[in-house]
């Protein structure tokens, strides 16, 4: 079967595409646009009733959430991830978990503040979450000082989705200051971004999806072939 991933340019979809692309899995890419609002369109409902991207079609069906799916692909086909069977797979759960259910809903709270508080406390909002997602990446730093299931000497899916998540606070949100996060003052991190940059999967990425020659190490804006990021 190929998998038909739905995706949006420099979106959470990125990650999925690294580990398919890592796993060497055949798929689709099919372009979700974002300036025509298609995430909102009947249509994709159909697919991810939320509007978020990215979706991934699969045997069992269309799946949505990020670490859902990097799961199911780790499950389905091994080599991204401790399977059920191994001794680290709890460790393997709770820092997947970590990343999808803490810092990456922290960053879109940052990056999106407007759909979850009124406009008078917009700012009260994203100063909280500037805190605790300097704790959450401190956290990170040391799991990656341990050198593994994070920054290890294979890459799993935990790896490529902390990358995205290194990446976004350099970038966004575009309107606000941005220094409170610095890759460099994470030296763990920088070199698993920078790991994960050097992969045969990421230079697909960056051609496909217009990140530019140093996407995690310094990110540029995307500037793809087609479709747009926001």
């Amino acid at each position: 079967m190929t998998y038909v991933l739905h995706y949006a340019p420099d979106n959470a979809s990125l990650i999925v595409r690294l580990a398919l692309e890592h796993r060497g899995l055949p798929y689709r890419a099919a372009l979700v646009d974002r300036r025509a609002k298609a995430q909102e369109s009947e249509d994709f409902r159909a697919l991810n009733p939320n509007g978020l991207i990215p979706v991934l079609e699969t045997p069992e069906g269309p799946l949505f959430e990020t670490g859902a799916i990097l799961l199911y692909l780790a499950d389905r086909h091994g080599g991204l991830g401790p399977g059920p069977d191994d001794p680290a797979r709890g460790d393997f759960l709770k820092w997947l978990f970590f990343l999808s259910n803490t810092i990456h809903p922290a960053l879109r709270r940052l990056f999106y503040p407007e759909k979850y508080i009124a406009p008078a406390h917009v700012d009260a909002l994203r100063a909280g979450t500037r805190n605790d997602l300097t704790q959450h990446y401190a956290t990170l730093e040391i799991q990656a000082v341990r050198g593994w299931l994070l920054g290890g000497t294979a890459p799993t899916v935990l790896d490529f989705y902390t990358a995205a998540l290194l990446r976004w606070p350099v970038l966004y949100p575009t309107d606000q200051p941005r220094d409170w996060f610095t890759l460099a003052a994470s030296p763990a991190l920088a070199r698993l971004s920078a790991a994960v940059e050097a992969l045969p999967a990421t230079v697909v990425l960056q051609n496909a999806e217009g990140l530019g020659d140093t996407p995690f190490t310094a990110p540029r804006y995307s500037q793809p072939p087609e479709g747009s990021a926001t």
